[in-house]
């Protein structure tokens, strides 16, 4: 009996795992939406990638003093969708990961590139929510700085 409480016991974390490992590659996917969109200037793809009441911040150093700018979606998806000429591609490293439930918190390294050009590097702070259309962001906030780059 003993025996069989165990093999409960270890098939539910490992079916646990499992949901683990499918929501993580779905929250991957998510983030991965909105920078393939900006990439390709998909704005549908890369809208996808939010919320409805999302809200999108940045850690901006001016002069030595530190602010958080808030930006609207509707403007930064415009200019995603805009034509232009240039491929603005934001190369991420996933770097950490945690799911309770239908709330995930995602970190990520990254460099912003113009073309093949360095413009500026950071950290991407994502939160995301699991709701009737899957993972999408609710929160993002992100610094930005020219050196001391992880990519």
């Amino acid at each position: 009996m003993k025996r069989y409480a165990f093999l409960a016991v270890l098939l539910s974390f490992i079916g646990t795992g499992a949901f683990a490992q499918s929501d993580e590659n779905a929250i991957k996917k998510t983030v991965n939406n909105l920078f393939t969109g900006m990439k390709n200037g998909d704005s549908t793809l890369a809208r996808s990638a939010f919320a409805k009441d999302f809200i999108m911040q940045t850690i901006v150093n001016k002069n030595g003093s530190t602010a958080v700018r808030t930006e609207k979606l509707d403007g930064f998806i415009k200019f995603i969708g805009s034509p232009h000429k240039e491929k603005f591609d934001e190369r991420i490293v996933f770097t950490k990961i945690l799911i309770d439930g239908p709330l995930a918190s995602v970190w990520t390294d990254y460099g912003f590139y113009v073309d093949e050009k360095f413009s500026h590097c950071g950290v991407n702070s994502f939160q995301l929510v699991k709701g009737d259309k899957g993972w999408q962001i609710v929160y993002l906030i992100d610094t930005r700085r020219k050196d001391a780059c992880k990519i």
